[in-house]
């Protein structure tokens, strides 16, 4: 049975890696975008997941990796109000 569940969760991270990296930009495009930083957050979870790091190194990790959710956080709610305009705008068209 852990076998079967480590397939699982195997099949659930590539999931989630190929879904945070198909928003990547090219190769070509220079700098860093919002699908950048949540691949970042992405890959810290399944290596986390995974026990890449060792217990002290856990609390940089985890600082690194909230400091960039909380970033992709504001970033989303900076990003309504510009919606919401641009639907407003629509309508009133």
């Amino acid at each position: 049975m852990a076998d079967t569940t480590k397939s699982e969760e195997a099949v659930e991270v590539t999931e989630s890696v190929t879904e945070a990296m198909q928003t990547t930009p090219p190769a070509n495009e220079q700098g860093l975008n919002l699908s950048d930083i949540r691949a970042c957050v992405t890959i810290i979870d399944i290596v986390t997941k995974r026990g890449a790091f060792e217990g002290p190194e856990m609390a940089d990790v985890g600082s690194v990796r909230n400091r960039l959710d909380n970033f992709l956080k504001a970033a989303a709610e900076a990003q309504k109000p510009a919606e919401e305009a641009t639907t407003e705008d629509e309508v009133e068209v």
